[in-house]
């Protein structure tokens, strides 16, 4: 894997996406991980009487693969991922393909740490171009 962007690498207004398609395998191990076995991640006949129309992936597994490409971003040169919030605007389905863009909106020097933080901002949407999710972080970095 490539190394990451350094925090002395980093601008404000800098961006940067990863996509990945939702599976079955996603909702199976959501419900084995966290032992959230609600019936809208588990039964589709339930979940298709629901709002839903149909089983949802788990807001926890949904945060983390919104917040995988940060750690992709700044890998080997993250020292600690401090802060992430999301709010969930829409339904995530089997067979979605999330396209997840972060940018950052503020750096805060950290001498004492070799780097700083990077403060972020995201935006997770489907391939029909809804947004699914937005987000906000913080990630304490190295410099390069």
């Amino acid at each position: 894997m490539f190394r990451g962007k350094g925090y002395n690498q980093t601008t404000v207004g800098e961006t940067f996406e990863t996509s990945l398609t939702v599976t079955e395998t996603h909702l199976v191990l959501g419900s084995g991980l966290f032992g959230d076995f609600n019936p809208l991640h588990v039964n589709e006949t339930f979940a298709k009487q629901s709002r839903f129309g149909g089983r949802i992936l788990h807001g926890p597994f949904t945060s983390a693969l919104v917040a995988a490409p940060v750690g992709n971003f700044f890998h080997s040169t993250a020292i600690a991922y401090l802060e992430h919030a999301c709010k969930f605007v829409a339904p995530v389905r089997i067979g979605d393909t999330l396209t997840t863009c972060w940018t950052i909106t503020e750096r805060i020097d950290k001498p004492k740490q070799n780097g700083g933080i990077a403060v972020l901002s995201g935006r997770c949407t489907n391939q029909h171009d809804i947004v699914v999710v937005t987000a906000n972080g913080k990630i304490l970095v190295a410099n390069a």
